[in-house]
Parts: C-alpha cells; structure tokens; sequence
C-alpha cells in the first residue's frame, strides 16, 4: 500500500472530555502504566517500571526545555495582542544560539489579534523586583521595555523583531520573565504558575521547545535510582518541539499533510554509545515520540550518505543535503543495518569535525514503517486522528485500537497530562 494513501479517519477514536487530564497527578510517578507486550496488556505505575525493562536497556530521553512561548502585549487602546514565538529566523544557525542572542532576536511566530495590531511597536514592561536577588544583579535593574515590530508576514507566520534595552539578558531569560508557558489547547484553560514546573521535565537542558516531550513528565529522582539499580541509565538526545505537535490532521489521506520540521541536537557521543548499544544486543526504548523521531532520523541520515556516496563517490559537505524530509523514508531503498547507518554517519562527522549534529527532521512515522533502532516506547495517550498515533501504530500495528480501548475502560488518564504505556515492537 502507498504511504501516502493512508486514511486518517483509521486512526480516530472517541476520547470523552473527562478523559482529558487537565492537571498532573501530585506525584510524578504515581501515574497509571499500561505494559503491552506480546499482545498482552498489563497495568502499573511509573514507580515500577523498572520491572518491565531488562537490565541494560538503553533508555533514551529528550532533554529539551519548555519556553515561555506566549508573550501578550496591551496596547494603548485596552486590547491585547498575543504573540506565539514559533521558532528563530533562518538566520541563526540553531535554537540555542538564537536563545542565547542579547538585545534583538528575529523570530517566527503566531500573532492573535493581527488584525487590531496596525503598524505601531508593542511594548511590553518587564518588572524583575519580585525575582531572586540574583537575578535582579544580573539584570542590573528592575524594569526592562520589550518591544515586538512586525517585519513581514506569510501564509503560516509573521516574522517579529523583538528588542529589549538591556545587554545582559538572552532571549530565553526575556521569555522567562515576561512570557506564559504555551499549555496544549486541547486543556482548555490558562496557565497557572505551578505549570512552570509540571509542565516540565525534571531533566530538561536546553530551552527551545513549544511543547513538553509528555512521555518523560512521569519520571522522578526516585525513579530513575530504580532504574540505576538495573543499570538503566538515561541517554539524552534533543529534539525542539514546535508548535506543530498539536497541528490536527484535516485532510482525508496522510499524503496532503504536511508534517512539522523540528531542530535535533544530537552528539557524535550518543550515536556511538548506540552503535555499541546494538552491537551487544541489549534492548532499545525511547521515553517519548520526540526520542524516537530522533533516533530513527538518525539511521536514514546515515543511508542518505550510503547513497550520496555510490552516486557522487564522495560525502557531501553541508549537512542540508542528508537532513530527513517527510517522505524521504518511504522513497529509499536500503538494505543498510542500523550498525553501519549509524557507522557512516558517525564517520561523516569525524571526517568534518562536527562534535554534535544540529539539523532538522520533517520524519513522519506512520503503520508502514518499518523501526530500524527502537525496540520500545514510553510513551501517553495520544490525540485521535494524529501523526502521533499513527507513529504508535509502528510498534503495535492494528493492536493500538485493542490498547486504547482497554484505556478508556480502565479509567486511564489520556494526553499530556495524562498517563501513558510502554509498548513494545509487535
């Protein structure tokens, strides 16, 4: 069957509202777990899920942060306008030197309210007094003026410039201290200021993302010592999530969607860890869809060089000409193990000195896929009629109907704040 032409209305459910976790349980790792495996399915909590993992899985995890996406502006006449940060310019070479930019910043993003912002700047006050006595020395005062100028719009974003009157505060530091976190709109409510820490997981690094990799806001200090126990240690990859997580699928096949290009941030380090992971044969789970995305995006980057090779019989320099786009899984043909993907793609790095691999990946893993790293995932319960679903379907195939069905009548909790599964590969 074509990829393309996968009906998206295969993948809907009914998911009533009280299902919906509107808030997290108050301990992390109290969450409900569902197990399946060899087509059974079993129930537990987070705090045991060591027992469902054999000694040494190579456990992976997204370490990116949540901003303070959501920055609202009052203008003279009363009303607001809100301004969504999307993701920096093509001009910076990554989110994190983007976030790490002082005084001016381009950015795109989402405006509500367009239509009642004409020409004029935004300005918005930063108060810092009610912050830590640290951060008020860094600042070197209590009042900052923020200022959003529109620069030009398109059919998906308006590209903002965001000034701010004071050298010694990033980008990421101005969204902290004057933006809301951007909770999923399917919460139907505001954000209050404990998000700032649940909506959060307890490892996460490096800002950047829109969203939280949902799967790992369930593990705990106390749960990660139990993994120690078994020598599950965390494995850390990043992958920004953008906006489009949340972007529903409207049309009637898959081939019409278009599927969110992300930033990764992965070190030449980590791929070796998992070329040695897979050479001694211990089991593979990713914490989370994002994790997943990643490690798969890395295996085709390496067949990518495989084939620019035989074709040119050299690598290429740029690392544009092996990023993963939407389809580029499905229109490859590759016999390559996930050994020598990730071997070529790790020698490619060595040869153009590059110590972490920053690019974009547009992957969209649907039923068809067939996993080339991953042996399992953790991961919550997903929206209907969503790419995330269908990548679930990769692991267990038509069994994700069976899987959600004994959710919804066991009284699990569905979406971010929810509860969640591991599932292993059918």
């Amino acid at each position: 069957m074509d990829v393309k032409k996968i009906q998206i209305a295969d993948f809907n459910y009914e998911l009533p509202e009280e299902k919906i976790a509107k808030y997290p349980l108050p301990k992390r790792d109290e969450s409900k777990l569902l197990i399946y495996k060899n087509e059974e399915i079993a129930e537990d909590r987070y705090f045991n899920l060591a027992h469902h993992l054999p000694d040494n899985t190579f456990l992976i995890f997204n370490n990116t942060k949540v901003v303070e996406a959501r920055l609202l502006f009052k203008k003279n006449t009363g009303s607001m306008i809100e301004i969504f940060c999307l993701e920096p310019d093509e001009m910076y070479a990554d989110i994190t030197t983007a976030m790490a930019t002082k005084t001016k910043v381009l950015w795109k993003c989402l405006v509500g309210g367009a239509k009642k912002w004409k020409e004029e700047l935004l300005i918005k006050e930063i108060d810092l007094k009610h912050q830590t006595p640290l951060v008020f020395e860094k600042a070197n005062g209590s009042l900052i003026t923020l200022t959003a100028k529109k620069i030009k719009k398109t059919n998906e974003y308006f590209l903002i410039e965001f000034n701010w009157n004071n050298e010694h505060l990033s980008f990421a530091e101005i969204l902290h201290y004057a933006g809301i976190i951007p909770l999923p709109p399917y919460l139907q409510r505001d954000a209050e200021v404990k998000d700032k820490e649940t909506y959060q997981t307890i490892y996460a690094k490096y800002d950047g993302s829109v969203a939280a990799p949902t799967a790992g806001l369930h593990f705990t200090g106390s749960l990660f010592a139990s993994l120690a126990i078994k020598n599950i240690l965390p494995h850390y990859v990043t992958l920004h999530v953008g906006a489009g997580t949340f972007k529903p699928v409207k049309t009637e096949t898959i081939e019409h969607h278009e599927m969110h290009a992300e930033f990764i941030d992965v070190s030449i380090e980590f791929i070796q860890q998992l070329i040695e992971t897979i050479q001694q044969q211990r089991k593979i789970v990713c914490v989370g869809t994002t994790s997943l995305r990643t490690i798969e995006t890395l295996y085709w980057m390496g067949v990518k060089l495989s084939h620019w090779s035989m074709v040119n019989g050299q690598w290429p320099k740029k690392i544009d000409d092996i990023s993963i786009h939407q389809w580029d899984v499905y229109q490859m043909q590759s016999e390559i193990s996930a050994i020598d993907a990730l071997r070529i793609l790790s020698g490619w790095m060595k040869e153009n000195k590059v110590h972490r691999l920053i690019t974009k990946t547009q992957i969209i893993i649907t039923s068809h896929y067939q996993l080339k790293i991953a042996d399992g995932i953790v991961t919550n319960f997903h929206q209907p009629q969503s790419t995330l679903l269908l990548l679930i379907s990769s692991f267990v195939g038509e069994q994700w109907k069976k899987i959600y069905n004994y959710a919804l009548e066991n009284d699990f909790r569905f979406l971010s704040y929810g509860d969640g599964c591991l599932l292993w590969k059918h």
